[in-house]
């Protein structure tokens, strides 16, 4: 089988005291590069990343989470990877699965890989997921499931890996600047069409690791929600999105 590139994206945003973590837990031989895209950090994130000798995009200006993501994207079509991996540079997944996520997109068994956090209430809850985050993710992916016709255990991981054809088509650029961007990501790759499977991985929630508060993630689940709406407007045919518009060939290889 040809060779696939392989490049891992780490939106990054005050990451200094677990990138490298991180970092040394991608599994060597099997990445051909790594970028990082800085979101205006007040720390020493991009310092580390440089002495690591990763790729360092720099944002001068904060732009959100989705607006990181873009970037990260942006820049990984443009570095020619045929396989994106998105990992937190925050430890929060264990970037040491990076080889599952990465191998059945690369058989063609699937589009997307993600890294599901719920296997088990227990687990979950264990690895310090607040109660409160682990009762709205169940809601909101038993919502989805239903209304997209899925059985995906974690529609809102932030560990997941794409084909290069998904970040082609899906219109990206569309998508909120806000967190979410993930949820928004994953019912485009549905209604185009996209393969997706999905593996168990261990999470940890610590004081070092990013997490949006309750008011955040109240506001996340409306959003949420109110995409599903459009979703399902969009397969009526009673309106159209500018989510659900395949994304324009001649942006696929720009850098902003």
């Amino acid at each position: 089988m040809s060779h696939k590139k392989v490049i891992v994206v780490m939106p990054a945003y005050n990451a200094e005291k677990t990138i490298e973590k991180t970092y040394q837990d991608i599994p060597r031989g099997l990445v051909d590069e790594i970028i990082v895209v800085d979101d205006a950090s007040r720390d020493r994130t991009i310092e580390i990343a440089q002495r690591l000798g990763l790729t360092v995009i720099e944002h001068h200006n904060n732009v959100g989470y989705g607006g990181n993501q873009k970037t990260c994207y942006r820049h990984a079509l443009a570095h020619g990877a045929d396989i994106i991996v998105m990992i937190h540079p925050d430890y929060q997944y264990d970037a040491r699965l990076t080889y599952y996520m990465v191998d059945p997109i690369r058989k063609g068994f699937f589009d997307i890989m993600l890294g599901s956090r719920i296997r088990t209430r227990a687990e979950a809850l264990a690895g310090g997921m607040p109660l409160y985050k682990y009762i709205s993710n169940r809601f909101l992916t038993f919502v989805e499931n239903i209304v997209l016709g899925q059985n995906i255990s974690d529609f809102h991981t932030g560990f997941r890996a794409y084909r290069r054809k998904v970040l082609e088509t899906i219109p990206f650029e569309s998508n909120s600047n806000g967190f979410v961007f993930d949820s928004e990501f994953l019912i485009q790759a549905i209604a185009f069409g996209f393969r997706i499977g999905e593996i168990p991985v261990p999470v940890r929630y610590m004081p070092e690791a990013s997490s949006i508060n309750f008011t955040k993630s109240t506001i996340y689940g409306i959003l949420t929600l109110w995409t599903l709406v459009k979703y399902v407007l969009f397969r009526l045919h009673l309106k159209e999105f500018p989510l659900f518009q395949p994304r324009k060939t001649d942006a696929c290889n720009t850098v902003k």
